[in-house]
């Protein structure tokens, strides 16, 4: 778990919020059968396959997997440059991921895509952070991580999660 205080908190205002503002009928599904901020960043460890929703110049929904991982409350995915998913999102960085672990966990977001390792700019702390986290997971030679891949953060402004039962996650 790489969360603040101040992260966990942001996280699970906007867990509150979501499935406040949702239908009926999502609530009927997910409440009493969710779990917390804490709790979730303790689930989402490692490498997550993530179904990534984007959208095409004609509006046509397209969806593919990525490799998510989940840090400081964001999911953080990456893509190669020439992908036709790194095309979508530098047009229209509106973005869905969904995180399933059969009928035992669901984490549904929403939200707009900002790309951490842009060409030919300046590195971010933040960038650098990831980047040392991508090669301790992926090998520091696995690619050309600059040029090769792009790598994004998801800023969401919604997010729910289906987890009817948090001991089965935890293996408690």
């Amino acid at each position: 778990m790489r969360e603040t205080p101040e992260e966990l908190d942001k996280l699970q205002s906007l867990l509150d919020s979501s499935l406040s503002g949702s239908t009926a009928h999502l609530r009927s599904i997910v409440e009493g059968r969710t779990i917390t901020a804490a709790q979730l960043t303790g689930v989402l460890t490692g490498m997550c396959t993530l179904a990534l929703s984007t959208v095409t110049a004609k509006g046509e929904p397209r969806i593919s997997g990525a490799d998510g991982h989940f840090l400081h409350g964001r999911w953080h995915f990456g893509t190669a440059r020439n992908a036709a998913k790194a095309r979508h999102l530098a047009a229209r960085p509106a973005a869905s991921v969904a995180h399933m672990r059969g009928e035992d966990l669901g984490v549904f977001t929403h939200g707009t895509v900002e790309v951490m390792n842009p060409e030919a700019a300046e590195t971010t702390a933040d960038w650098q952070e990831l980047l040392a986290y991508l090669k301790d997971f992926y090998g520091d030679d696995t690619f050309d991580w600059n040029r090769e891949v792009v790598y994004y953060r998801l800023n969401p402004h919604w997010m729910t999660v289906y987890a009817p039962d948090l001991d089965k996650l935890t293996g408690t």
